[in-house]
């Protein structure tokens, strides 16, 4: 059946948005569909990228894609699946997942993936220590590369030192280092985690054929309540909160208020003020490294970098700590609902047989699930932020130079093409001479920035070409919650479903009523009222302050195993992930209802 009776448009039938002919330009060629690719399953990935792509940024796709199907494909052979590929339409990403049919190829793959994966299984805690050490290493190299100032003439010490190599080498040299780095942080994010995710999908296709009525939260919430390091950054707004009220500073925060008016308050407060803005900065690195996004945008800035996040759920928490209020996760609760659970279920088990398979399968999920969700911190947010900020002296010296107008217009130059403009000023410096760049670039770049602000007008459709028949790639289910129900769910037609009703995963159990607030952005969870429902695209780490303030989530993407869902399951709150467009469809303002049981989101007015 075509894509088109099914709703979706084929990526042939996509046009320009109007004002942004040309746009094309900005990325590589090989990421431009072709006409092959309308007989291929593409969706949206806003999970990632909600945004229309800055020209550099697109470098965050094509070295993660290169990476994870590295580790799907060639490194540890899925059995199922290969890897994601990526197109780039009105500057969105498309992805697809390339499925293994053939039942002969599928065993081929899946005896070299158990030995493979099986070394990882039996001793994940070794590797994982050895993991933290070879990242922390590789966020230490990024952090000492330096950017070359090119002054007048070069430091003596060159030639009293007989270094034999002028400044102007490091300019190509630690540029290089840059996008190395980002590619080996990406080969080390996806090391563990697909194999977490397998072994989720393991255990949760088990339980599927061994307890035919049971939900997937259910299945979920049996590793739900497991202390994760990604939750350590709120844990230290928390504890920043609680020092301000014991200090008697806290009238110094409220929501609103300017960073820069808060910490001068501060400073003028004597020995009380000092202590506190002693622990701000023993905390900020690196727990204050965490992106407003995903770690995928140049623009998407750190709490370190704009404090007004952290500050604004500082001011919420210390609200709570004066009335009295708890500021804590439900931790001890969800174990002991989580324990509950997976005693009812072992016990509808009849043999002995089952009941070690169930115990093995869940074993290994509560070994994997913390890295699941603590490899983000480290790669996402702490290295991304250090290594985005390491570009912007990149950009400096273009701007320094005049190539560039200004340090930020770095990120509109394709990676490549930045290679090209940091070469020249290193010839200029070289001979003399004046850079050609200074009359070139700048309109180029001035025309991009332009259609960049036109494509976010632009409203994706949440997928293109026809449907496939299955999904097997278990990041596609566990993560973004592609299933062939959830994209004939998005493929249906308007009149064929009800208005007011929009249909996702239940992520979280329970049943929340409230007024909705719609937002597309962790920089804006400022605006969010005590008890309404959040409805948003996707969340992030970064917007873990929110939750102890709001009743309900809403996302528009996300699978069982989404930031989302994994946070509201912590915090005991309904949640409805996956619904494919929640945020174009409910407006802040809205009274409606989530059934985090059914995974219905009902409309009410």
């Amino acid at each position: 059946m075509s894509g088109k009776s099914q709703g979706f448009l084929l990526p042939s039938e996509i046009r320009d948005v109007p004002g942004t002919e040309g746009w094309e330009s900005m990325y590589p060629y090989f990421t431009r569909f072709r006409p092959e690719d309308d007989k291929v399953f593409w969706f949206y990935n806003a999970m990632h990228f909600p945004e229309p792509m800055p020209a550099f940024d697109v470098l965050t796709a094509e070295i993660p894609y290169q990476a994870l199907g590295a580790f799907t494909t060639r490194v540890f052979s899925f059995p199922t699946t290969l890897g994601i590929d990526h197109r780039i339409v009105n500057g969105r990403i498309y992805i697809t997942a390339y499925p293994v049919t053939e039942p002969k190829e599928i065993q081929r793959r899946l005896s070299i993936f158990q030995e493979r994966a099986g070394h990882y299984f039996q001793n994940w805690n070794k590797l994982y220590e050895e993991w933290k050490g070879r990242m922390l290493a590789l966020i230490k190299e990024v952090e000492d590369i330096t950017v070359p100032s090119l002054p007048e003439f070069d430091d003596i010490e060159v030639v009293t030192k007989a270094r034999g190599i002028a400044q102007n080498h490091y300019i190509r040299e630690n540029y290089h280092r840059c996008v190395e780095a980002f590619s080996k942080m990406w080969h080390h994010h996806f090391e563990f985690l697909m194999l977490g995710y397998g072994a989720y999908l393991v255990f949760f296709e088990f339980c599927k054929k061994a307890f035919p009525e049971i939900s997937d939260q259910t299945v979920a919430r049996m590793v739900a309540g497991i202390d994760v390091f990604m939750f350590r950054p709120d844990g230290e707004l928390k504890k920043l909160a609680q020092l301000a009220v014991d200090l008697k500073v806290d009238g110094k925060f409220g929501d609103g208020s300017n960073p820069a008016d808060t910490l001068a308050a501060l400073g003028q407060m004597g020995e009380r003020g000092k202590a506190w803005l002693e622990a701000l900065e023993k905390t900020r690195h690196p727990w204050f490294l965490m992106s407003t996004g995903d770690g995928f945008y140049h623009h998407h800035r750190s709490w370190n970098d704009d404090l007004s996040v952290p500050f604004s759920a500082i001011a919420r928490y210390t609200d709570m700590i004066n009335k009295g209020q708890s500021i804590e996760r439900p931790t001890e609760r969800l174990k002991a609902e989580r324990e509950r659970i997976i005693a009812e279920y072992r016990a509808l088990l009849t043999s002995d047989e089952e009941r070690g398979a169930f115990d093995q399968m869940l074993g290994l999920c509560h070994l994997v699930f913390p890295f699941v969700e603590d490899h983000k911190f480290y790669c996402e947010h702490w290295f991304t932020t250090i290594w985005f900020n390491k570009l912007r002296e990149f950009g400096a010296l273009l701007a320094r130079w005049g190539v560039i107008a200004d340090a930020e217009d770095f990120f509109h130059l394709h990676h490549t093409e930045a290679d090209l403009a940091l070469q020249e000023v290193s010839l200029a410096w070289a001979s003399g001479g004046v850079p050609a760049g200074r009359g070139y670039w700048k309109p180029i770049l001035k025309e991009r920035k332009r259609i960049w602000e036109k494509l976010k007008d632009w409203s994706p459709p949440p997928a293109l070409g026809p449907i496939p028949d299955d999904i097997a790639d278990p990041a596609l289910q566990m993560l973004w919650g592609i299933t062939s129900e959830t994209i004939s769910a998005w493929a249906r037609k308007p009149d064929a479903a009800d208005e007011h009703e929009l249909h996702g995963f239940a992520a979280s159990p329970g049943v929340a009523e409230g007024v909705a607030r719609v937002l597309k952005s962790a920089n804006d969870i400022g605006l969010m009222q005590e008890g309404e429902i959040l409805v948003c695209p996707v969340t992030n780490p970064s917007w873990g302050p929110v939750f102890g303030k709001i009743r309900a989530t809403v996302s528009d993407i996300g699978g069982t195993m989404s930031h989302a869902a994994i946070v509201a399951r912590e915090y005991g709150m309904p949640a409805v992930v996956g619904t494919g467009g929640a945020t174009k469809r409910i407006k802040t303002g809205q009274r409606v209802r989530v059934d985090g049981n059914t995974g219905v989101v009902t409309i009410l007015g």
